[in-house]
């Protein structure tokens, strides 16, 4: 059996027409009191399978709708054909803007032509806005060789053809959302619950214009503004979107595999640094006292060893060659040898 091919979103103004295979649906209830976060779970399942099995995901929003993302384009028709749902009525349409993804191009050849021009060029390839990145030095504006596009399809493709020229396309990583007026990251200005905080010394009931506090962050109580693009928890924020981006998830839920992939966890440090088991003694109980050993010389066949009584004789020769002074091979026990010596011999 094949497999289903990617989502493509083409921009035409019925959602039903044939081009238009979206891959992402919202559910919304249409009364005002949102009767869709009243609902059990198992009543919704219920109720999906009726209209079409074997969904891809399905996820409650914030909001109490209803997030499905589809396989193929039937599910999808399937599902913007309906009007009620549970006995509730539905409005059923493609998600604003998790059906399109943005990707980077980069090439000196598109310096020299417009958003415009690079629009008309590409757009068979499924591109349906272009933008260029452009830098500031002082109060000129500088246009660079990348270029922004949006894709209406929910897969980046690997390239793109600029008339005779094959460009790679990178995924693009916005800067992380950040609230200007309480200077939190996770939402935008028009979201924000907060206080007014200034960004230079994160005090209550003005802006920055103007201030002449000293600098002071918001989120790190360093001696720096917080618009400041370098302090640490700015950098954990752009590695942060970069997983939401290439994964695909919201902020809460990038934040929570971000961390989890970050901190090491306390039973593998543990594990990597468990010492070796051994023992250490005190080195006092281990030198005992050892005499000292003497030479002792050894006497010939025909002459009696020194300090022996003169009744006993030696039992076996040992030539004066093998002496213990003279051959250190030879390692005799003195007490072996003292009794080589007290074999008893009759006297004549």
């Amino acid at each position: 059996m094949d497999s289903p091919k990617p989502h493509v979103l083409a921009v035409r103004d019925d959602p039903l027409d044939e081009w238009c295979i979206v891959g992402l649906l919202c559910i919304s209830s249409a009364v005002p009191n949102n009767g869709l976060s009243k609902k059990y779970p198992f009543a919704i399942q219920k109720g999906l399978d009726g209209i079409s099995k074997n969904l891809k995901s399905v996820k409650k929003l914030s909001s109490g709708d209803l997030l499905l993302e589809t396989y193929f384009a039937l599910q999808s028709k399937s599902f913007l054909l309906i009007k009620t749902f549970l006995d509730l009525p539905v409005t059923i349409t493609p998600h604003k803007t998790l059906n399109f993804c943005r990707g980077v191009v980069s090439d000196d050849e598109l310096l020299f032509s417009s958003d415009e021009e690079i629009l008309e060029g590409i757009s068979f390839q499924g591109v349906v806005n272009v933008r260029r990145i452009v830098t500031r030095k002082g109060t000129d504006t500088i246009p660079t060789k990348h270029v922004i596009l949006t894709f209406s399809s929910i897969v980046l493709p690997s390239s793109i053809k600029a008339g005779y020229i094959n460009i790679r396309v990178r995924p693009y990583i916005p800067y992380p959302l950040r609230c200007f007026k309480c200077q939190k990251f996770g939402y935008s200005q028009t979201a924000c619950r907060g206080k007014q905080i200034c960004s230079r010394c994160t005090s209550e009931g003005h802006s920055y214009s103007g201030c002449q506090s000293e600098p002071k962050c918001a989120k790190c109580h360093q001696a720096h503004e917080s618009v400041s693009k370098s302090f640490p928890k700015c950098i954990l924020e752009k590695k942060n979107q970069e997983v939401r981006i290439k994964k695909k998830l919201t902020y809460i839920e990038a934040w929570k595999l971000f961390q989890s992939e970050s901190v090491t966890s306390y039973a593998r440090i543990t594990k990597l640094s468990k010492p070796a088991m051994c023992t250490q003694t005190d080195e006092s109980q281990t030198q005992l006292p050892c005499p000292t050993l003497q030479t002792i010389k050894v006497s010939t066949l025909n002459e009696t060893p020194t300090g022996l009584p003169k009744q006993f004789s030696v039992s076996k020769a040992i030539p004066s060659s093998d002496t213990l002074s003279n051959n250190p091979d030879h390692f005799i026990v003195p007490s072996l040898l003292h009794r080589s010596f007290e074999v008893p011999v009759t006297l004549k």
